[in-house]
């Protein structure tokens, strides 16, 4: 008689060759960038490696957090704390910018509050960390790309902010005009996974669902409501950090002083 085909036997299965082809395929990454000066082979070798110690790492709390609301709390702050450092370094060169935590925050907190307010999430950590964690990377993601393109376009285009301020429009509303749409880019990669999905790619949530034993239709229900939900999140993230450097807050040091003069 067959064995029945399991969930996991249906996966990757964990073996030594597995670890192998992954670091196969690391080493092919960092050397495709160094061949073609990406300016990245370093990095993207330090983030393979990161990956597999915190997944390991994560592997081994996980299963003693979800049990506990307090220990399941403090995960979700530990997430939003390396998510908002994270983004500091990239949108403002610096280990932690406060701001920087708001359109993060901004974008995943009421998304998450409606979803447990529903029930649609229940309050259960095993399914409240995976969600807030699928949001928190949109936020980030979108806040990264945001405030770099809007930093970068005020500093190449610092002589437009200051005709406009010498035409009388306010500082805030100087800038807008200038890196608005240079930060609504941003949202294209959302904007595209979401119109493509099904057509292109079938991402983790429905594959998932699938291989757990759920119907193609429960599948795709769950996986239209992470994607609606993620492009709400980042809507939201993109305008709060656009906001924010319109307004002065979020500066990168050193490249736009104009960016610091009357809020």
């Amino acid at each position: 008689m067959d064995e029945p085909v399991t969930v996991a036997s249906t996966l990757l299965p964990v073996t030594p060759l597995l670890g192998g082809v992954v670091a196969a395929l690391l080493l092919a990454a960092v050397t495709v960038a160094a061949l073609a000066h990406l300016g990245h082979a370093r990095a993207t070798l330090v983030a393979g490696v990161r990956a597999a110690v915190q997944l390991l790492a994560v592997s081994a709390i996980i299963t003693h957090v979800v049990d506990r609301w307090s220990a399941t709390l403090l995960f979700l702050l530990v997430m939003c704390a390396v998510a908002t450092t994270t983004a500091s370094g990239r949108v403002t060169g610096g280990r932690w910018h406060l701001w920087i935590a708001l359109p993060i925050l901004a974008g995943t907190v009421p998304v998450l509050g409606l979803l447990l307010a529903t029930r649609l999430v229940p309050f259960d950590g095993l399914v409240v960390i995976p969600v807030a964690g699928s949001q928190l990377g949109g936020a980030l993601t979108a806040t990264v790309l945001a405030g770099r393109r809007a930093l970068e376009e005020l500093a190449v285009r610092r002589g437009e902010v200051e005709a406009a301020l010498a035409l009388g429009l306010l500082a805030r509303d100087a800038r807008l005009e200038i890196c608005r749409s240079a930060a609504a880019g941003a949202l294209i990669p959302a904007l595209d996974q979401t119109r493509t999905v099904g057509l292109v790619t079938l991402p983790g949530a429905f594959v998932g669902m699938l291989l757990g034993g759920a119907s193609p239709v429960d599948a795709g229900a769950v996986q239209l409501f992470v994607l609606v939900a993620l492009l709400a999140t980042e809507a939201v993230a993109i305008a709060v950090v656009l906001e924010l450097i319109a307004r002065g807050l979020v500066v990168r040091p050193g490249t736009n002083s104009l960016t610091r003069e009357a809020r």
